[in-house]
């Protein structure tokens, strides 16, 4: 490949592969993504396209991982930068995980494990950010980090949002579907790399340690292929057949997970879901599910109204938490909010996982159908991401129901 020189600073002390030149070359590009095959040189690829403007007075980067173990692990980003910078006139600050340069630049690395941390970056300026295995986050983390890339007015350097990235993960399907499927023409560039790309490595040891993996994976971390994978871990989207009706004659229940909080500036706190399950002949519906966030006062309302849309001939449970305050729950939904309802609290004796086994069982031998509405979109993604997402309460609402119907035959109330 014949490609012009990068920009490049004394920090960078390895040589760029051609393809690493490609992925430094792209200054008229916000977005970019270098990925593929392991071995390709991807945590390289970031850690020089962070250093190429640490010349500039001002200039700040962000280099992440999904935990801060992934940062510090030997031969990680955090190790190699201190490979590549210790005995230079750059200094660390442990405390702070950044490198100060002459400049006044700085090099920051940090972490997102949990959906929240990303407001741990609400203050900062920056005109670099880096998500190293880009699969390992969730969009929501990544399109986030866009409104801290910002710079100043006739400022010369660009504003970069950079990720590097093997397939597969759980961020697998959004991290392909923004940069293979649609990237071109949304002006995102994929630099695909594959070991033989990367001159540095003993590739005949590596690709013999790649070769002892189970074809999925080998096919994602060998050939960097996106279109293997495994699906989620306890449930897969292709097991959800959409119809457009459900049996009139059914068994049905309305189950609640319930969680009275706002959404607020840094915080991700839980959804209120109920799920309307109708059962016959031994398929189960999913007719409805409804998701959302609110105070106690604007749940307690929606869960009234959701009771009259669904008719009294639908019963209704909800989860009982432990303790006195889930006996008082239970007592005011009865007596001041579903008055006039067949409701029952439920209490759960299992774990989560536990309680999907039979949904997921169920779902794999395609006995769960889910009646067409905007709700599947969402519902799919968080059932996809079980039980390592970032929320899981349209899963227990399903859990609850599921288990209700098939674990009673005899259901007091409502079944036609």
């Amino acid at each position: 490949m014949r490609l012009p020189s990068p920009k490049l600073t004394k920090y960078i002390t390895h040589r760029p592969t051609p393809k690493q030149r490609l992925f430094l070359l792209l200054h008229n590009y916000r977005e970019a993504f270098y990925g593929g095959a392991a071995g390709g040189g991807k945590s390289d690829s970031l850690l020089m396209a962070a250093l190429q403007y640490v010349d500039v007075p001002g200039y700040a980067a962000l280099l992440l991982r999904r935990t801060y173990a992934d940062l510090s692990l030997p031969g990680a980003l955090m190790d190699r930068a201190d490979q590549w910078l210790q005995g230079t006139d750059a200094h660390w600050n442990g405390q702070e995980k950044t490198w100060t340069f002459p400049s006044g630049a700085t090099v920051t690395f940090g972490y997102l494990e949990n959906e929240k941390d990303k407001y741990r970056y609400q203050g900062s300026e920056l005109q670099f950010v880096g998500f190293d295995e880009l699969t390992q986050f969730s969009e929501s983390q990544y399109r986030y980090l866009f409104s801290r890339l910002r710079r100043l007015k006739n400022s010369e350097v660009p504003i970069r949002m950079r990720a590097a990235s093997n397939p597969g993960g759980l961020g697998h399907e959004w991290v392909k579907q923004r940069f293979i499927v649609e990237g071109k023409k949304n002006g995102r560039v994929f630099v695909p790399a594959r070991l033989v790309d990367n001159p540095h490595l003993d590739q005949v040891e590596y690709r013999q340690s790649l070769e002892a993996l189970d074809a999925v994976t080998r096919a994602q971390l060998l050939a960097g292929d996106w279109d293997a994978k495994t699906g989620g871990l306890m449930f897969k989207r292709e097991w959800f057949e959409i119809v457009e009706t459900s049996p009139e004659r059914a068994r049905r229940v309305r189950y609640w997970d319930l969680a009275s909080t706002e959404a607020k500036a840094g915080k991700d706190p839980d959804f209120t879901s109920g799920c309307r399950l109708a059962e016959a002949d031994g398929i189960f519906y999913i007719e409805d599910m409804q998701h959302f966030r609110g105070s106690p006062g604007t749940v307690e309302k929606r869960v009234r109204q959701t009771a009259e849309l669904d008719g009294k001939a639908v019963p209704i449970q909800m989860e009982q938490e432990g303790g006195a305050s889930g006996v008082n729950t239970i007592d005011h939904y009865a007596r001041r909010v579903l008055t006039g309802f067949a409701f029952y609290g439920d209490k759960k004796t299992g774990s989560k996982i536990e309680m999907a086994r039979p949904v997921s069982a169920a779902a794999e031998k395609g006995n769960i159908k889910l009646v067409r509405g905007n709700w599947i979109g969402p519902f799919l993604d968080e059932l996809e991401a079980f039980p390592l997402g970032a929320h899981d309460d349209q899963v227990d609402a399903l859990s609850g129901s599921f288990n209700k119907l098939a674990g009673a035959k005899t259901f007091s109330v409502g079944f036609f």
